[in-house]
């Protein structure tokens, strides 16, 4: 008598080669990215301006030439921002645009919209920025000796691990510098906001995590987070660089498009996305 059981749905591919769905997308080039979305008539093209500046207060920021320059239908500062000015997951310490003083290089001032990313760019180069320089803290040792911590420690223990380490048969210690890393996605940040009814929004946007850039978008209009929606079809890598971090280009374009009543882009160059994330 044969006991073996049938192969179920769930066991039944193992060891059969099964096709993922959007394979023969990829290697023919049909997979459809969020910059490949056919882009509305209308549609804005957005520039966010980065700081020069590693640490400095904002002596001076002359936007009045930049919004004369061709083709400019919109130039945004936190001034501009109904809710938050902030795009953190909680903490509430990420400004969208910098405000007062600047913390690092490539920290965005304004953002303009234009016609072309080619008008955006060339109007932002026109601004005037005075800034006062400040210290800027450079290493770990200099952060910890100047007691300038990011936020405030949280610490987890479980029983007494210095009496354990004391008597511990065997100790290595010793100290590792690492340089820094970026997440080096090959689809860049981008978001596609479109204006919708009663001033919602719909947002396009390459995010490991839509709800977060929901929940920040609409903390940023001042709107309920059913105001806004975030579509996701498909992602060109992440690798944790796209979860937090596309909040603040999600929240750019839905400003403009909100304001402007025009679909906006932000597609971010790769020298800007490995400068200002």
């Amino acid at each position: 008598m044969n006991h073996r059981a049938a192969p179920d749905a769930a066991h039944g591919g193992v060891h059969r080669p099964i096709r993922h769905d959007s394979a023969d997308k990829h290697v023919s080039g049909r997979a459809v990215y969020v910059d490949d979305i056919l882009e509305p008539a209308g549609t804005l093209a957005l520039y966010p301006y980065p700081a020069q500046r590693a640490h400095a207060r904002i002596v001076r920021l002359d936007l009045d030439a930049v919004r004369r320059a061709p083709g400019v239908a919109l130039v945004l500062t936190a001034a501009d921002i109904p809710g938050a000015n902030d795009c953190s997951p909680f903490a509430g310490d990420d400004p969208i645009f910098a405000t007062g003083e600047v913390h690092f290089w490539g920290q965005v001032l304004f953002a303009v919209a234009a016609g072309t990313i080619a008008e955006a760019r060339a109007a932002a180069a026109l601004a005037v920025v005075e800034y006062e320089d400040l210290p800027a803290i450079l290493t770990i040792d200099a952060a910890l000796e100047a007691d300038a911590l990011l936020c405030p420690p949280r610490i987890l223990v479980r029983g007494d691990p210095d009496q354990a380490i004391d008597r511990a048969s065997h100790r290595l210690e010793g100290r590792l510098d690492i340089g820094g890393q970026d997440h080096f996605y090959l689809e860049g940040q981008v978001s596609l906001a479109l204006p919708m009814e009663d001033g919602d929004v719909l947002v396009h946007c390459s995010t490991q995590h839509p709800s977060e850039v929901q929940h920040n978008i609409a903390k940023m209009l001042g709107r309920p987070d059913h105001a806004v929606t975030v579509e996701v079809r498909r992602m060109g890598g992440g690798f944790g660089g796209k979860e937090t971090q596309a909040c603040q280009w999600a929240a750019i374009a839905a400003l403009t498009a909100v304001r402007t009543g025009r679909p906006a882009k932000l597609r971010l160059d790769r020298d800007d996305d490995m400068v200002m994330t």
